[in-house]
């Protein structure tokens, strides 16, 4: 019922953040706090998965929406507020990853509903079996093709949103999102379970790519 509300709110959010965020470039605190309400949980599942670490990414998504409060006035209306939302907080991660000198982990206990539900899976006796291999394949997958396949296939953002997100041209962004799910395949075929799984998977999601 929570998860209801929350998308809920998101969809809600989609019809009215322009006018949000105009009455935040004003000081409006109500409509600041519409905004952190609709996007703190994705924002910090998003920062967790980059850098394995809840503490660090609670803080990093505290960051990110002091910088959308007082830099409102620099957001322009020509692309969606989430991506510019996304924008800082991938930014952020960003410098957390340089200053920590590691590759950051991957935590799926927030991304195991949105990733096996929609596959049938969540009552499959080899979820911990597949979860291991993936978080696994994830862990070996370079920044620069992690962050593309986790805002495309996890968070759903479309690759001309990535695109904004990352500064990158949209060709850019498709090539590493293809190199990533290569990387992401080749490791999942040590296992025939997970490479079923991975290619199903993929063939579903190449209609929208």
């Amino acid at each position: 019922m929570q998860r209801n509300r929350a998308k809920k709110s998101l969809k809600e959010m989609s019809m009215d953040e322009q006018e949000l965020i105009l009455l935040v470039q004003k000081g409006d605190e109500m409509a600041f706090s519409e905004i952190v309400h609709a996007y703190k949980d994705k924002i910090t599942n998003f920062l967790w998965q980059l850098t394995g670490d809840y503490q660090k990414a609670a803080e990093l998504a505290q960051e990110t929406f002091l910088r959308v409060y007082f830099k409102a006035n620099k957001y322009k209306p020509i692309a969606p507020l989430s991506s510019w939302i996304y924008t800082i907080a991938s930014n952020l991660a960003k410098t957390e990853m340089k200053k920590a000198r590691r590759m950051p982990t991957v935590s799926f206990d927030d991304v195991q509903n949105s990733l096996y539900e929609k596959n049938d899976l969540a009552t499959n006796p080899r979820n911990s079996e597949l979860k291991r291999n993936l978080k696994k394949a994830l862990d070996n997958l370079h920044p620069r093709y992690r962050v593309p396949v986790i805002l495309k296939d996890i968070e759903g953002f479309s690759q001309d949103e990535i695109a904004e997100i990352m500064k990158k041209p949209v060709g850019t962004i498709k090539a590493r999102i293809s190199r990533g799910r290569n990387h992401l395949k080749k490791e999942l075929e040590k296992d025939s379970f997970t490479l079923s799984f991975f290619t199903k998977n993929e063939e579903c999601k190449n209609g929208s790519i």
